[in-house]
């Protein structure tokens, strides 16, 4: 039986960090959707039928022309609220205060709030230690006047209505966003507004896998699925949640590019087929792709070479499954917020899913997506919950075109050699160091440029190859990790003498932006 989770609802007013409101609640176990605010109107609301809202920040001015509202009825649902930034500046405006933007109360970055001689439960664990605490402040115009029934939690140095509360109505609004990581105490905060607002912290992996597995029942019923298999998390838990939703009328499908790490085509194909029993298809087509790519050194028609071929190989092997009316894709939430547009005009490009863009419509096949109500750590979640190795469930990002874009310029089978044994003993290292975990991405590329060198009592020339790690937590934004140099010099040594071809190496120290996490 499907589960009633107990719903919120955060109403997006176009904050660059809506993402992180969403994903602290549901670290607290409360389940939660994003919603542009001009799709929420009475119906809407009805339908979802919220037990509280939040109101996200944005970069609007409550009193321009065409600003960012909510719809009138929200005030109205007797559920808690909590406005944050321009959500407190909207709810001051709807309910009778005042904003305005004057000189010197803009506040952005650190500050520090102080409270009053007002006690709240919202601010439960706070003010314990020298009685302020840290906030962070991103905002133009100000608060000037309270709405009526409204009082004063909290204070800045530029908002001197930092912290407010209307209690009858359970109103709450902070001029500071509690969803950053700049804001120590902030996912308190979020944790005393879900518990007054009555929430019991119901959303687990564990009841999303039951109501997943009846959901892709009803939908599929005794038809066939195929599902585009690469081997990353999103995919695997994909693939592992519907079999054991339907079993064997799941196929999986794996194109083999020929631009995968070492081992890595053995380690899938044995983990699917031969582990979980699913049934797999193995197109071993790397001497198609590579082929297609000789003499090809620029990145983008690498790129669309690899992405056209891949869905012509995927459409010729699934259409040998008689009977398959679904795609299974692993379209995760950030997709699906990013696909629906804040305008209102055209959607945003979703991104293709293990490069089958397109496919479902030239296949006519129906979707399947069993994971796009979850963030990534979520599906981290779900597959232990499913059972999948940790290692499969740790493993850092890949990109569907492979190596082909670690190997900047031209690429050559021997490069490729070349490349996976030297990419296989960094993070040989890094994991032989208890670091892997630590990193978002690691990786080697082998650079377009031969270098000379000495070795023995020769010369040589060979190739310099870039070794690549970073931090990140979306991968929106990264910085490089900071290696000890006893490491890097560990590692170099290592990848010299045991590589043959490679006579030089280097670490890059870009961060993102102004560089990309890969090379091309």
């Amino acid at each position: 039986m499907t589960h009633a989770h107990q719903r919120l609802l955060i109403i997006d007013f176009g904050s660059q960090v809506t993402q992180l409101i969403a994903r602290r609640l549901r670290e607290l176990k409360v389940y939660c959707e994003i919603h542009p605010f001009n799709r929420v109107d009475d119906a809407f609301l009805k339908s979802f039928a919220p037990q509280a809202v939040i109101f996200s920040g944005g970069p609007a001015s409550v009193f321009a022309e065409g600003a960012p509202m909510p719809p009138a009825s929200v005030f109205e649902l007797g559920v808690p609220i909590l406005g944050i930034c321009y959500g407190q500046q909207v709810m001051m405006h709807c309910l009778g205060g005042r904003v305005e933007r004057g000189h010197g109360t803009a506040e952005f970055g650190r500050a520090f709030v102080t409270p009053t001689e007002h006690r709240h439960e919202i601010l439960d664990g706070w003010f314990t230690e020298d009685g302020r605490e840290q906030v962070w402040m991103s905002h133009g115009d100000h608060v000037s006047k309270l709405a009526p029934g409204f009082q004063v939690l909290a204070t800045s140095p530029g908002a001197p209505y930092a912290i407010t509360a209307d209690p009858a109505r359970r109103f709450f609004a902070v001029q500071f966003h509690p969803e950053v990581h700049h804001t120590p105490k902030g996912t308190k905060l979020l944790e005393n507004f879900v518990r007054i607002a009555g929430f019991v912290g119901d959303w687990t992996m564990a009841s999303f896998r039951e109501d997943a597995i009846e959901k892709i029942r009803a939908q599929v019923g005794d038809k066939r699925v195929i599902c585009g298999l690469s081997g990353g998390v999103d995919s695997s838990v994909t693939a592992v949640l519907i079999h054991q939703a339907i079993g064997d009328q799941l196929t999986c499908v794996f194109v083999d590019h020929g631009l995968l790490r070492l081992g890595e085509a053995e380690e899938v194909v044995s983990m699917f087929r031969d582990h979980y029993n699913i049934p797999l298809i193995h197109a071993d087509e790397s001497e198609l792709f590579l082929s297609a790519l000789e003499g090809v050194s620029d990145p983008e028609v690498k790129r669309k070479t690899i992405g056209k071929l891949f869905i012509d190989v995927f459409q010729r092997e699934a259409a040998k499954i008689e009977g398959a009316e679904f795609l299974a894709q692993g379209t995760l939430y950030p997709d699906v917020i990013e696909s629906v547009s804040f305008s209102g005009g055209p959607s945003v490009t979703i991104k293709s899913h293990h490069n089958v863009g397109g496919l479902p419509e030239k296949m006519g096949l129906k979707l399947v997506e069993p994971l796009r109500e979850l963030f990534k750590d979520e599906v981290r979640a779900l597959g232990r919950e499913l059972g999948l190795p940790e290692s499969f469930i740790r493993r850092h990002p890949f990109p569907g075109p492979g190596l082909a874009i670690r190997c900047p310029g031209e690429i050559t089978r021997e490069k490729l050699d070349i490349l996976r044994k030297a990419d296989a003993i960094y993070i040989d290292q890094i994991r032989k160091h208890g670091l892997y975990d630590e990193i978002w991405q690691a990786f080697a590329a082998i650079l377009p440029v031969r270098t000379v060198g000495v070795m023995g009592d020769g010369r040589t020339y060979d190739y310099a190859l870039a070794l690549r790690a970073v931090t990140s937590v979306d991968g929106m934004t990264a910085d490089y990790y900071p290696f000890s140099h006893d490491f890097l010099g560990e590692t170099a040594t290592r990848i010299i003498n045991e590589v043959p071809g490679i006579n030089r190496v280097m670490y890059d120290v870009t961060s993102k932006p102004p560089g990309t996490i890969e090379l091309e």
